[in-house]
């Protein structure tokens, strides 16, 4: 029961209309244009809810697995180093903050 409503919950597209419908406003504009030096044409939003609306038309069993795969797929936000692998970055990115000053 609890799969169910996870799977439906995760499938509502109103989020994604909802960031489409922000996207087009002036306020996410001028926030793009100020601080990337372009004004977003949304593809992403759009892509985001033509695949959701896509989903609602699928069997609940495939969405399902459409959703696990993906979310296997997706890359880890960190990388992960080893500690000698993590100590020579620091000493490459601060090296120059160590010192007799």
């Amino acid at each position: 029961m609890s799969s169910k409503s996870d799977s439906s919950q995760r499938l509502s597209c109103s989020t994604c209309f909802d960031a489409l419908w922000f996207c087009y406003s002036p306020v996410h504009q001028m926030q793009q244009y100020y601080r990337v030096g372009y004004i977003d044409n949304c593809s992403e939003k759009w892509r985001a809810l033509v695949d959701c609306l896509t989903l609602k038309t699928k069997k609940s069993s495939q969405v399902q697995e459409i959703l696990d795969s993906r979310e296997k797929a997706k890359p880890h936000i960190w990388t992960l180093r080893t500690t000698e692998e993590a100590s020579a970055h620091w000493k490459e990115l601060f090296g120059h903050l160590e010192g007799g000053e």
